[in-house]
């Protein structure tokens, strides 16, 4: 099977899956991954965090970006360019987003540029599941291994992931960014050894 079949049948059946799961059980998930990274040492010394707002059925990032701006950090938000790479604003509360293409909500601020997720201290990214290596399956644009790729080596970058999505193995590509961490409802934040 060609790596690209292997990760569209799994990604499919990952999402069929989230898509089954209840509201209260989604909303449970939300909040323990929120309170996991808000006492995660880098998150809580971070200056800058770049983040994203969830869609569908991806665990909620809604609460967690508005506890993060509560407490002083500076939030950065992805637009979708043209070309499906991403800009950067800042977030500015919940009434400074509006809806962008694909479904998405975006920020309203000015851009920073592609380039401003470099300067994030933690990326946290959406995942459709993370191997144990840290390989990461996304929604299939390649935007998020484009940002991946500019972020330094020391800096903590990590997937949210539902109980289930954290696999032994998953179908790479060369283009594919790893994760430095995972976190889930019952593991917590996983590091991953590289």
């Amino acid at each position: 099977m060609h790596h690209t079949d292997a990760k569209l049948s799994r990604r499919a059946e990952l999402l069929a899956r989230r898509t089954a799961m209840d509201s209260g059980a989604r909303a449970a998930a939300a909040r323990s991954l929120r309170d996991t990274l808000l006492s995660t040492p880098e998150v809580e010394m971070a200056g800058t965090i770049a983040a994203y707002v969830s869609i569908g059925a991806e665990p909620d990032t809604r609460g967690l970006l508005f506890a993060l701006w509560k407490r002083g950090a500076y939030v950065l938000l992805p637009r979708l360019l043209p070309d499906r790479d991403l800009d950067w604003a800042s977030y500015e509360g919940p009434d400074s987003l509006a809806p962008g293409p694909r479904g998405l909500l975006e920020p309203t601020e000015p851009s920073r540029g592609p380039d401003a997720v470099a300067s994030a201290d933690v990326v946290l990214v959406p995942a459709v599941a993370v191997d144990r290596t840290g390989m990461r399956l996304g929604r299939g644009g390649g935007s998020y291994d484009r940002a991946l790729a500019r972020v330094g080596p020391a800096i903590l970058t990590v997937a949210l992931l539902y109980e289930g999505e954290l696999v032994d193995t998953l179908p790479a590509e060369p283009h594919d960014q790893r994760v430095r961490a995972a976190v889930t409802p019952s593991e917590g934040l996983v590091r991953f050894p590289f």
